[in-house]
């Protein structure tokens, strides 16, 4: 993992967890891997990509997959997730490590139940580029 891609996702963990509609959902509850016990709610970062940004400045476009898993029957806290993350996120001065976010929003999102019902999943897509701060 280079310095961008773990900046970026130290970043991401940080806002979220110090921003109040976020830590009112889930209490705190956002990891890069979340414990074999986890209490639900709660959020993960998980998958990501990335790809030098083919301009001068050695930015790197990158994409995360932030998941919230609510144990919740209906799909109301799913989503109530999934709208706070996404304005918690949506061209947010992202920056660790000496790396920082020129611009980040959720492109993709989705809500859906596992097989018994027992659990419902919002499954969200973060584009951010990022450059070495100056």
């Amino acid at each position: 993992m280079s310095a961008h891609e773990a900046g970026l996702i130290k970043a991401v963990i940080a806002r979220l967890k110090a921003d109040a509609g976020v830590d009112a959902l889930l209490a705190g509850r956002v990891w890069d891997e979340a414990p074999a016990d986890a209490a639900l709610p709660h959020l993960r970062v998980g998958r990501g990509e990335s790809r030098p940004v083919g301009a001068d400045g050695c930015g790197v476009e990158q994409a995360l997959t932030l998941t919230a898993v609510s144990g919740f029957r209906g799909g109301e806290e799913a989503r109530a997730i999934l709208a706070t993350v996404r304005a918690c996120l949506t061209d947010a001065p992202l920056e660790a490590d000496g790396v920082k976010a020129v611009s980040a929003r959720v492109t993709f999102s989705d809500v859906f139940s596992s097989p018994g019902g027992g659990r419902r999943y919002a499954v969200m897509r973060l584009r951010a580029v990022t450059e070495v701060g100056a």
